[in-house]
C-alpha cells in the first residue's frame, strides 16, 4: 500500500518502527485492533451467510468499527515522529478528538435517520455541524491511508460544492444552503457517504476482500507459485512466465495490485534478476502483471461483483464478458518476456528436475483450487456473490489445514482474519470518500455536464470521445486501488460514455480497463513504486517498461469498443469475432515487437514506426484498410523471420 500521513507513511501498529509493537499503549492498541478486527470479520460473515443487517446500523456501524477505531488505533506513523513530550501529547490529543467527533457524528447520523423513518425531519444546525465534522475526520483519515491523490479530489469536491456557484461556464453551479449539503452529503441512503455504493461494497465485497487475505495467509500463495514456476520451466522466460501466471490467479482472488506485488513479486523478482533480466524489466513484469490480476475473471479483485451490481447484469455475464480481453492482455506479456528473452539471448532452461515439485505440493494446490471452483459453482448453481463468498471462506477455512503450518498453529486463521478485516477498514474510507464525490458529482450536476461534453465530441468523433474518456479515467484512477479508481471513474465517465452508444457492459468494462492502467502511468504509478524497491530499479524507469509491457492495456478497451463480439455476450457475431481474434492477435505481436525493437532480427527505427502503424490499420473498421495492413504486417513478421534465420549474428544485441 502507498500511502502518506503528511509526516511520513503510515504502518499497522505491529509493523511500525519495524517491530513488534512496544509499550503499553501500544499492547493495548494492537490488543483492540484485534478484537475489533476479528468482530468486522465475524460481522461481515454472519451478514453474507446468515442474513444482513438493518441497513442503517450497519453502514453506521461499519463505518465506524472499519474507519474510526481501527484505522485510529492500527496506523502510527513512523518517519519524523514527534520527539518532544509536548508533541506527542498534542498528536494524542487530536486523534482522540477526531474519534469523538467521528463518532459523534456517526451516531447522530443513525439518530436522524430513525426519525427520518417515522415523520418529517427538518435538517437544523446541530445537522449541519455533524456533517461538517464527519466529512473533515473522513478526509484525514483518507490522507492518513490513501495520501495525497484521494484526498484532495475529496477535499476539492467539498470545496466546489460550496464556493462553486461562482464559477464560470459548465462548472457552475446554483448554490445551496448547509442543510442541502448536510442532506445531500451525509443524511442519505441513496448518495453522500452512507449511500448505495457503501451499501454495495458492505454487503457483497468485504467478504472477498476478507477471502483474498486469508487466501495469502493460509500459504496457497506459495503453493501457487511453485506451480506456476514447474508449468513455465521450459519458456524462455521462466520465472517472468511464471510471474505472469502466478500474478493473473493470485491478483484476481486478492483484490490489490500493490499486495499482489509484494505477495509475489518478493519471490518472482530477485529469480527474474538472476536468470538475466533487467531490475526495470524483472520489476515492469511483476507491476504489469500484478495490474492485470484485476481484470482476469472469475473475481477481478472483486470489482466484477460491483460491476454486476451498478450495471445491473449477472455476474456471470461479466466474467464471461471480461475472459477474452483478459486472455489477449496475458498472451500480449507471455510475448514480451518471450521476445526481450530471445533480444538477450536467455534460453529455456534445459533442466528436467527444474522446480520439481512434492506429493505434498499437489494436495496443497486444493487450498488454491477448491476457493475458486466453490465460487464459480455457487454462482452456476444461482447463489447470489455474497453467498458464494461465504462459501469460499467457508471451504477455504476446511480445506487450509491441509497446510501443516496451518495444523500446528490453528490460530494463524485467525491472524489471517483480523489482517483481512483491518483491509477491509482501508478499503472502506476509500468507499467513503468516493461516496463524498459521488453526491457532489450529481448534487451539482457536474457529471451530467461532462457527459453532455462528451456526447458533443462523439456526434463528431467516436473515438476521440474514447481517447478523452480514456484521458479522464487515467487522470481520474491515478493513486488509487483499483476498486475506489473503478469506481470513481464509472460514476463520473460512466453517462458521458454511454450516450455515445455503447452497451452498459461494454462502458462498464473499458472504464475499469483504463482504472487497472492508470496504476502503472507516471507520474503516480503505484504498482510500479511498490515493485521498484524489491527489484532494485528506479520507479520511474520501473513504470516505463510497465507501459512498454503492458501496452495492449491500452489497446484492448478500443478494440471491444467497436467489435463488441471480443465481449462474447454482446452483440455477438461469429464472423466478425474469428475476423478480429486473427487481426488482435498478430497486432499485439506487431506491437510486441516494435516497442521491443526485436523481432528474430533487431529492429531499425523506420522498421519499429512501420510495425506500430500496421497493427493500427489492420484495427480499424474499414476492410479496405484492415486487409492490405494485415497482409503487409503478415510479410514484415515473415521477412524478420526469415532474416534471422539466414544470417543468425544479426539476431542479437551481442
Amino acid at each position: 500500500m502507498i500511502a502518506g500521513d503528511g509526516i511520513g507513511p503510515m504502518a499497522p501498529v505491529d509493523q511500525a518502527s519495524g517491530g513488534a509493537p512496544k509499550g503499553n499503549a501500544q499492547r493495548i492498541a494492537a490488543l483492540l485492533v484485534s478484537l475489533i478486527g476479528f468482530g468486522i470479520a465475524a460481522e461481515t460473515l454472519y451478514a453474507t451467510g446468515f442474513g444482513l443487517f438493518y441497513p442503517i446500523e450497519q453502514r453506521a456501524g461499519i463505518i465506524l468499527a472499519s474507519i474510526v477505531l481501527v484505522i485510529f488505533l492500527a496506523y502510527t506513523p513512523r518517519g519524523r515522529l514527534p520527539q518532544s513530550r509536548i508533541a506527542r501529547i498534542a498528536r494524542a490529543v487530536i486523534d482522540v478528538a477526531l474519534i469523538v467527533g467521528a463518532v459523534w457524528s456517526i451516531w447522530h447520523f443513525t439518530v436522524v435517520q430513525t426519525v427520518m423513518e417515522n415523520t418529517i425531519h427538518e435538517l437544523g444546525d446541530v445537522d449541519v455541524i455533524a456533517t461538517a465534522v464527519g466529512v473533515a475526520v473522513l478526509l484525514e483519515l483518507t490522507r492518513r491511508v490513501w495520501g495525497w491523490t484521494l484526498f484532495l479530489v475529496s477535499a476539492i469536491c467539498c470545496l466546489y460544492i460550496i464556493f462553486g456557484a461562482g464559477l464560470p461556464g459548465i462548472l457552475g453551479h446554483s448554490g445551496f444552503s448547509p442543510d442541502q449539503l448536510a442532506e445531500n452529503i451525509w443524511f442519505n441512503l441513496n448518495k453522500g457517504v452512507f449511500g448505495t455504493i457503501t451499501n454495495i461494497v458492505i454487503n457483497i465485497v468485504l467478504v472477498f476482500i476478507l477471502f483474498g487475505v486469508m487466501l495469502e495467509g493460509t500459504g496457497a500463495g506459495e503453493t501457487l507459485l511453485k506451480f506456476s514456476f514447474r508449468a513455465t520451466r521450459r519458456t524462455r522466460g521462466g520465472p517472468a512466465h511464471a510471474a505472469i501466471v502466478a500474478s493473473s490467479m493470485f491478483g484476481t482472488m486478492s483484490g490489490s495490485t500493490v499486495a499482489n506485488i509484494v505477495g509475489t513479486g518478493t519471490f518472482t523478482i530477485p529469480l527474474i534478476k538472476s536468470r538475466g533480466f533487467s531490475p526495470a524489466f524483472a520489476g515492469g513484469i511483476e507491476a504489469t502483471a500484478s495490474s492485470g490480476g484485476q481484470i482476469m475473471p472469475p473475481i477481478m479483485g472483486a470489482a466484477a461483483l460491483v460491476m454486476a451490481d451498478i450495471a445491473g447484469v449477472s455476474y456471470l455475464f461479466v466474467i464471461a464478458a471480461a475472459l477474452l480481453p483478459a486472455i489477449f492482455y496475458y498472451v500480449s506479456l507471455f510475448i514480451g518476456v518471450t521476445v526481450e528473452a530471445r533480444r538477450q539471448g536467455i534460453e529455456p532452461i534445459t533442466d528436467p528436475g527444474a522446480y520439481e515439485l512434492e506429493a505434498a505440493d499437489y494436495w496443497r494446490s486444493v487450498m488454491f483450487v477448491g476457493p475458486v471452483l466453490a465460487v464459480v459453482l455457487a454462482l452456476v448453481v444461482g447463489f447470489s456473490p455474497a453467498m458464494a463468498g461465504f462459501i469460499a471462506l467457508i471451504v477455504l477455512s476446511v480445506v487450509s489445514f491441509i497446510n501443516p503450518k496451518i495444523r500446528r498453529d490453528p490460530f494463524r486463521l485467525i491472524r489471517s482474519m483480523i489482517k483481512g478485516a483491518i483491509t477491509c477498514a482501508e478499503l472502506m474510507i476509500s468507499v467513503a470518500a468516493i461516496g463524498l464525490i459521488v453526491a457532489v458529482l450529481d448534487t451539482t450536476g457536474l457529471g451530467l455536464k461532462f457527459a453532455g461534453l462528451i456526447e458533443h465530441l462523439g456526434s463528431q468523433d467516436l473515438f476521440l470521445s474514447l481517447l478523452v474518456a480514456m484521458g479522464g479515467a487515467l487522470i481520474l484512477g491515478m493513486g488509487m486501488p483499483t476498486l475506489p479508481a473503478y469506481l470513481i471513474i464509472i460514476l463520473i465517465m460512466g453517462p458521458a460514455i454511454k450516450l455515445l452508444g455503447l452497451s452498459t457492459l461494454t462502458v462498464h468494462l473499458f472504464v475499469f480497463y483504463y482504472g487497472v492502467a492508470s496504476s502503472l502511468t507516471p507520474p503516480v504509478a503505484i504498482a510500479a513504486y511498490a515493485a521498484a524497491p524489491i527489484a532494485g530499479a528506479n520507479p520511474i524507469t520501473t513504470a516505463l517498461m510497465s507501459i512498454r509491457l503492458g501496452a495492449a492495456k491500452f489497446i484492448i478497451p478500443f478494440v471491444f469498443a467497436y467489435y463488441p463480439s471480443l465481449l462474447l455476450v454482446e452483440r455477438f457475431d461469429m464472423a466478425e469475432f474469428a475476423w478480429i481474434i486473427v487481426r488482435l492477435l498478430i497486432a499485439i505481436w506487431l506491437i510486441s515487437t516494435a516497442l521491443s525493437g526485436f523481432d528474430r532480427v533487431r529492429l531499425t527505427s523506420w522498421m519499429v514506426a512501420l510495425r506500430l502503424v500496421l497493427a493500427m490499420l489492420m484495427l480499424v473498421t474499414l476492410w479496405q484498410v484492415q486487409i492490405p495492413a494485415l497482409l503487409a504486417g503478415i510479410a514484415v513478421i515473415y521477412i524478420h523471420w526469415r532474416e534471422g534465420r539466414m544470417w543468425p549474428a544479426n539476431s542479437g544485441l551481442r
